[in-house]
């Protein structure tokens, strides 16, 4: 387990250097995260998921987000 968790670590580095994982943050006494990420479709971000070398023990939540009026998106 403990390669897997190194090269997690390592591919995670990776997809912060491009942009793919925008902000992450790890749950308080919990081994798990919150994180934004950046992907151009629902297929590229399953895909990069599914890359993971930890995705088979693990479980995915989604929801998209838009831009926010605040931040230059559509008046709703």
């Amino acid at each position: 387990m403990r390669s897997f968790v190194a090269a997690e670590r390592e591919l995670g580095r990776r997809l912060v250097e491009d942009g793919t994982i925008v902000r992450i943050w790890r749950v308080p006494a919990t081994p798990n995260n919150v994180g934004v990420w950046s992907a151009a479709d629902a297929t590229a971000l399953h895909a990069v998921l599914r890359s993971l070398p930890l995705a088979g023990w693990c479980t995915f939540d989604v929801a998209a987000l838009a831009t926010h009026p605040l931040e230059g998106g559509p008046e709703v």
